[in-house]
C-alpha cells in the first residue's frame, strides 16, 4: 500500500529548486545508505511510495545534474537488494527507487545540511540504523544513533554535535536549538549580525544589542559559552564580542543547548552556542557567488552599503574541501527618526560604518572508510572606519536624550576585532571497538574598542585611554566513545581538554589637551600603558558521560567533569600608578549532570535533568584597579557553581513541532568582585519558562512562535529571600516571536515575522536597574527562484517602529541611549555555477 512521509522542518516546505549534483553509496552494518548530494536550493519534499518489491521515493522541487547528464544505477549492491536507481522525472522532480530480491527493503530518510539520504535495510521488520559518524566524519550527518525502530513508524529526527557527540536531538534531556544553513541564510536577508540572527530564532538567548557587543545579551540570565568547531571563543579578559568572531556565510548549522552545562569547560552557566562551519559537499567542483545591496531609504546616499560573497567546494575520491570568502560594508546605520546613530551606541562597540572580511577553508581526507584528518582555518576581520563620534552635548541637557552623531572624528586606530581559529582533527570510528577524536586547535585573538575619556576617574590615572585586548590559545581535545556489552544499549564518552590562554590588555593614551580644544574630536596619542595586565591561564579537564538506552523508550545519562585552572599574573603597574605584585590563582570544580528522556510516543518525548556549570572571575578586570599594597594572590577567588534543574516536553508530529520547558537553577556564590576587592558571595536564582511551535497546515503555508520568560533575584542578605532583582543585563524582558510565511507562487516565498520585547521594572536603584519599555518590530523576507538562481528581498523593521534596544534603555548616560535601526532593505541574487 502506498504511503507519503512529510519533511519535518521549520516552516513550509520550500519550493526552491535543489540541483542533485552526486550520488553515494556507504555500507551499512544492516543495509546500505544512498546520498544525495545537493547544491543550494530550498528543503525539498519527499513523496514515498511502493510497488510490488520496490521501494519508490519521489524527491519534488529538485533537479539531476550528475556528471555526464546520465541517471545513476547500481545493480546488486548488497545482498538482498537487486537494483537502486536515481533517475530524472518530468519537471522539477527527481526518482529515487530500491528493489528488493524478494521483498520490498525497509527505507526511511533524512534531508540535512545539503544531503538526502535514504537508509536501506533488506528485511522488512525492522529497522537498525548505524552508529552516527563524528562530527568530521566523511559519513553524512543524516544517521542516527543505533535503535530498532518499527518499519511503519519513521520518525525523521535532527542530529546535533553540542554535546559533543553526533546524537538524535530527542535523545537528549535538556534544551536544544537548532539553526540550519537555509535558515541563517534567510535572516542574513536582514541582518549579518549573528547575536540578532540567533535571538530570532532561539528561545531563552535574549534580544539582540545591535551592537558589536553581546553585553546585555545573555541565555537564561548567565554567561554563554560560544565553541566555534570546537575552538571556545572566550578570553579570560571578557570581551563580550564572541557572536562577532564569525561571517555567517562561513556557517553551516548553530546548534544552541540551553541551560548550565560544563561539558566544555569554564564558561557555560547559561548554555553553549556550538557554531560548526561548512564542509565540502557535491562531487567534483561547486561554486556559488552571492551580491547584494543594502541602505535605509531616508538617507540612501549615506548608507548605501554591500555584500559580496564566494564559495568553492567539492570531493573527489578520498579528499573533499570547502572555500568561502565574503566581504561587507556596512554603511552608516539610522534610526527610524532618520537620524544617524553613533558608531558607539553603548559604549560597547558599533557595527556601522565597518568593513568584514571572512574566509574560510576546510580540507579533508578520508584515509579509509573509518578514518579521518581534516584541517580548518577561519579568518574574520571587522574594521569600522568612520568619521563620527558621540556627541557629548546629550549629557548636559535636562531630561532624557537620544545620542547623537557627531562628524569631524580624527582617530588613527578605531575599532577593530580580528579572529584566527585554525583546528586540526582526527577521527578514528573503529579502535577495539571505539571512537576516537582528536583536536589541536590555535586561536589568536584582538580587539579594540572606542576611546574613553576617564579624566573623572582616579582609578583609571584621570586619563583619556583606547583599551584593547590581545588573546592567543592553544588547546588539544581527546575524547574515545566506547560501546558498554552492546553499543545499541549503553556507551561511555571520556576524554581530557587541554587549553592554555596568553592576555593581556595594554591602552594607548591621549592628548586631553588637543581633545578640549577639538570638541572630543582629536585623538592624538602620547603613550601606552598596561591596564590589565599579561595573565596565563591554564585550563585541565577531564570528563566522562554515560548514556544507556533501558528500552526503547527511555534513555538515562549521567556524568561528571573535574576542572583545575591556573592564572599566573605577571607584576605590573596601574593606570593610577600603583606597583602591583604578581601571583598565581587557583580553582578547581568537580561538576555532575545525570537526566532522562522518556517516550510515551512515537511522537513525544519528556525529559527532565540536573546539570551543574561553573565559571571563573573576570580577574583582569578587578586588578586593572587595584589599590597600593594589594597582591594578585590576596584575592583568593572561588569558581561559581550553577545548579540548574530542568524539565520539558517534545513533540514531532507530521505537521506540528512543539515543545516547553520550565528551568530553575541556583548559584552560592558570585564570581565576580565588588570595588573595593570584596568577592560578591550573594545567592542568585533564575527561573522561567520556553516555550517553541512550528507548524505546516499545509504544503504552502508555514507559521511559528516562541515564549520566553526569565526572572531572577540575588540574596544580598543572605537571609533566604531573594529580594534583590538581578539587573537588566543579566534578566531580560518577556520575548515573543512569531511568523508566518507562504509559497506565494511556484518558487516565490514570502515571509513575514515579528519580535515583541516586553516591559521590565525592577525595584532599587543601581546598575542596570532602569525601567524598560516594550516594543514590536515587523520584518519581511522574500525569495524568487530565477533561472540557477535565486533573487533576494529583506525589509528590517518593515513598519519603521520608533524604539531603543534593551541595552540602550539600561544605560545611564545618555550618550550611550541609542536608538534602534530604522526601516532598511536589503536586495541580492546568488547563483551557482
Amino acid at each position: 500500500m502506498a504511503s507519503t512521509i512529510a519533511l519535518v522542518a521549520a516552516g513550509p516546505v520550500s519550493a526552491q529548486v535543489s540541483l542533485i549534483t552526486g550520488v553515494r553509496l556507504n555500507q551499512t552494518p544492516t543495509g546500505v545508505e544512498v546520498v544525495l548530494q545537493t547544491l543550494s536550493g530550498g528543503t525539498p519534499e519527499v513523496l514515498t511510495s511502493q510497488d510490488g518489491e520496490t521501494f519508490i521515493a519521489d524527491i519534488v522541487n529538485a533537479q539531476l545534474r550528475l556528471p555526464g547528464g546520465e541517471n545513476f544505477l547500481a545493480d546488486n549492491p548488497i545482498e538482498g537488494i537487486s537494483a537502486i536507481a536515481v533517475t530524472a522525472g518530468e519537471g522539477n522532480q527527481v526518482r529515487v527507487t530500491v528493489t528488493g530480491t524478494n521483498a520490498v527493503p525497509v527505507t526511511d530518510f533524512v534531508v540535512e545540511n545539503g544531503q538526502i539520504g535514504f537508509r536501506v535495510t533488506p528485511s522488512a521488520e525492522t529497522v537498525t540504523v548505524p552508529p552516527p559518524p563524528t562530527e568530521t566524519s566523511p559519513e553524512t550527518e543524516t544517521e542516527t544513533e543505533s535503535q530498532t525502530v518499527p518499519a511503519d513508524e519513521e520518525i525523521i529526527e535532527l542530529i546535533v554535535t553540542a554535546t559533543r557527540i553526533a546524537e538524535q536531538i530527542t535523545d537528549v534531556p535538556a534544551s536544544i536549538s537548532v539553526v540550519g544553513e537555509e535558515k541563517i541564510e534567510e535572516q542574513t536577508r536582514l541582518t549579518r549580525d549573528l547575536g540578532t540572527i540567533l535571538s530570532q530564532e532561539v528561545p531563552g538567548l535574549s534580544v539582540g544589542t545591535q551592537s558589536a557587543s553581546t553585553f546585555g545579551q545573555n541565555l537564561r540570565g548567565r554567561n554563554i559559552s560560544v565553541i566555534i568547531d570546537g575552538v571556545p571563543q572566550s578570553t579570560n579578559r571578557n570581551a563580550s564580542r564572541d557572536l562577532r568572531t564569525i561571517d555567517p556565510s562561513a556557517i553551516e548549522r548553530v546548534e544552541v543547548l540551553r541551560g548550565p552545562t560544563a561539558i566544555y569547560g569554564d564558561g557555560a552557566t547559561g548554555g553553549v552556542i556550538n557554531i560548526i562551519t561548512k564542509r565540502g559537499r557535491g562531487e567534483g567542483l561547486q561554486a556559488e557567488t552571492t551580491v547584494d545591496l543594502n541602505a535605509f531609504p531616508t538617507n540612501i546616499g549615506e548608507t548605501f552599503g554591500q555584500n559580496i560573497q564566494q564559495s568553492f567546494s567539492g570531493s573527489f575520491e578520498n579528499f573533499d574541501f570547502a572555500l568561502n570568502g565574503s566581504f561587507s560594508r556596512t554603511s552608516a546605520q539610522f534610526d527610524a527618526w532618520g537620524d544617524r546613530i553613533p558608531p558607539d551606541p553603548n559604549a560597547q562597540g558599533g557595527i556601522g560604518d565597518s568593513n568584514t572580511f571572512n574566509l574560510l577553508s576546510k580540507v579533508g581526507v578520508n584515509f579509509t572508510d573509518s578514518q579521518r584528518l581534516q584541517f580548518t582555518v577561519n579568518y574574520f576581520r571587522d574594521t569600522q572606519d568612520t568619521d563620527y563620534t558621540t556627541d557629548p552635548i546629550v549629557d548636559e541637557i535636562p531630561g532624557r536624550q537620544r545620542a547623537r552623531a557627531l562628524e569631524g572624528l580624527d582617530l588613527d586606530d578605531s575599532q577593530q576585532t580580528t579572529n584566527l581559529n585554525t583546528s586540526l582533527d582526527y577521527t578514528h570510528d573503529d579502535i577495539f571497538g571505539s571512537s576516537f577524536q582528536g583536536q589541536i586547535y590555535y586561536r589568536d585573538y584582538f580587539t579594540r574598542f572606542f576611546p574613553f575619556d576617564a579624566r573623572e576617574f582616579a582609578s583609571l590615572g584621570n586619563t583619556i585611554f583606547q583599551s584593547r585586548i590581545e588573546s592567543e590559545k592553544y588547546g588539544a581535545r581527546l575524547q574515545v566513545d566506547t560501546p558498554i556489552v552492546d553499543a545499541a544499549r549503553a556507551n561511555l564518552l571520556w576524554g581530557v581538554d587541554l587549553v592554555r590562554e596568553n592576555t593581556n590588555q595594554p591602552v594607548s593614551i591621549f592628548d586631553p589637551v588637543a581633545f578640549d580644544n577639538s570638541n572630543g574630536l582629536t585623538y592624538n596619542r602620547i603613550g601606552s600603558r598596561t591596564w590589565s595586565p599579561f595573565q596565563r591561564q591554564d585550563n585541565l579537564g577531564l570528563f566522562a558521560q554515560l548514556k544507556w538506552n533501558v528500552s526503547d523508550r527511555v534513555v538515562l545519562r549521567g556524568g561528571v567533569r573535574h576542572e583545575r585552572i591556573n592564572v599566573d599574573v605577571n607584576d605590573y603597574t596601574t593606570l593610577s600608578g600603583n606597583r602591583i605584585q604578581g601571583g598565581e590563582l587557583d580553582y578547581n570544580a568537580t561538576l555532575f549532570n545525570v537526566g532522562s528522556v522518556v517516550y510515551p510516543t512515537e511522537e513525544i518525548s519528556l525529559f527532565a535533568n540536573f546539570s551543574q556549570g561553573f565559571s571563573i572571575a573576570d580577574v583582569g578586570r578587578v586588578l586593572r584597579g587595584a589599590a597600593p599594597g594589594f597582591t594578585v594572590e590576596s584575592l583568593d577567588p572561588e569558581a561559581q557553581t550553577v545548579n540548574n534543574y530542568e524539565i520539558g516536553i517534545r513533540g514531532n508530529y507530521e505537521r506540528i513541532q512543539t515543545s516547553i520547558a520550565g528551568f530553575y537553577n541556583t548559584s552560592n556564590l558570585g564570581s565576580s568582585f565588588t570595588q573595593d576587592f570584596e568577592i560578591i558571595r550573594a545567592p542568585e536564582r533564575v527561573y522561567g519558562v520556553e516555550f517553541a511551535l512550528d507548524a505546516q497546515p499545509s504544503e504552502n503555508w508555514g507559521l511559528g512562535t516562541s515564549f520566553t520568560w526569565t526572572e531572577g533575584g540575588a540574596d544580598v542578605n543572605d537571609d533566604g529571600d531573594y529580594e534583590s532583582p538581578l539587573n537588566g543585563f543579566r534578566i531580560s524582558p518577556i520575548k515573543i516571536t512569531a511568523y508566518i510565511e507562504n509559497e506565494t507562487l511556484p518558487g516565490w516565498n514570502n515571509r513575514l515575522q515579528a519580535l515583541y520585547s516586553g516591559t521590565r521594572n525592577p525595584t532599587g536603584e543601581g546598575f542596570g536597574l532602569l525601567e524598560v519599555d516594550s516594543y514590536v518590530t515587523l520584518d519581511f523576507i522574500s525569495s524568487l527562484n530565477i533561472g540557477r538562481g535565486r533573487l533576494v528581498l529583506g525589509v528590517e523593521n518593515l513598519l519603521n517602529a520608533e524604539y531603543f534596544p534593551v541595552v540602550s534603555q539600561l544605560q545611564g548616560a545618555d550618550t550611550a541611549y541609542a536608538a534602534a535601526r530604522g526601516r532598511s532593505i536589503r536586495l541580492g541574487y546568488s547563483f551557482n555555477w
